[in-house]
């Protein structure tokens, strides 16, 4: 199975967000590169909150470009075999901690956003990972900084599009 199959599969299967679901799969419906960055269109991204619930803490990136604390993630790649792996890959990558688990259920939550040209949009499918006890995290090239926030301090730094991620994810805990 591709990603695309596998992005289709579990749009459909995803529960919530009714009508920005449907919108996701139009959007794969009418471009079939539409997991790819080359999509001018928009594409379809795939993010994941690395969370420690021992510790009520979440790991944020400083994003490079953006200059927002945001949760890792990005785009597809040929080699992904789904949607959850493209998460986990670059939740894996920009943490730099190995041994991460995708929280079971599937997706968290999508976000669609808009991004700078020549691409219009992202479509985002938010899954969340638990981070091992003891992770300690390794900065990429990526990112300007990488550090842990409490629960209660996200809103300080985040925009609502992480806050709405991290409360989907702690109803899920």
């Amino acid at each position: 199975m591709s990603v695309y199959d596998d992005a289709v599969l579990v749009l459909k299967a995803y529960e919530g967000q009714e009508e920005l679901r449907q919108t996701y799969l139009d959007h794969l419906a009418a471009h079939p590169d539409g997991l790819w960055k080359a999509c001018r269109a928009g594409h379809i991204t795939a993010s994941a909150l690395v969370i420690d619930p021992e510790r009520g803490r979440v790991l944020l990136t400083l994003h490079g470009k953006l200059r927002m604390w945001l949760q890792m993630g990005g785009h597809c790649e040929p080699d992904d075999p789904s949607l959850a792996s493209a998460a986990l890959r670059e939740a894996t990558e920009e943490s730099g901690i190995a041994g991460l688990s995708l929280l079971p259920g599937g997706p968290v939550r999508l976000d669609r956003h808009p991004i700078p040209p020549p691409c219009h949009c992202h479509f985002d499918v938010q899954y969340a990972v638990l981070a091992p006890p003891g992770a300690v995290q390794e900065i990429s090239e990526e990112s300007l900084d990488l550090r842990w926030f409490a629960y209660d301090e996200v809103a300080d730094v985040a925009d609502e599009s992480v806050l709405r991620l991290l409360e989907a994810t702690r109803a899920r805990l």
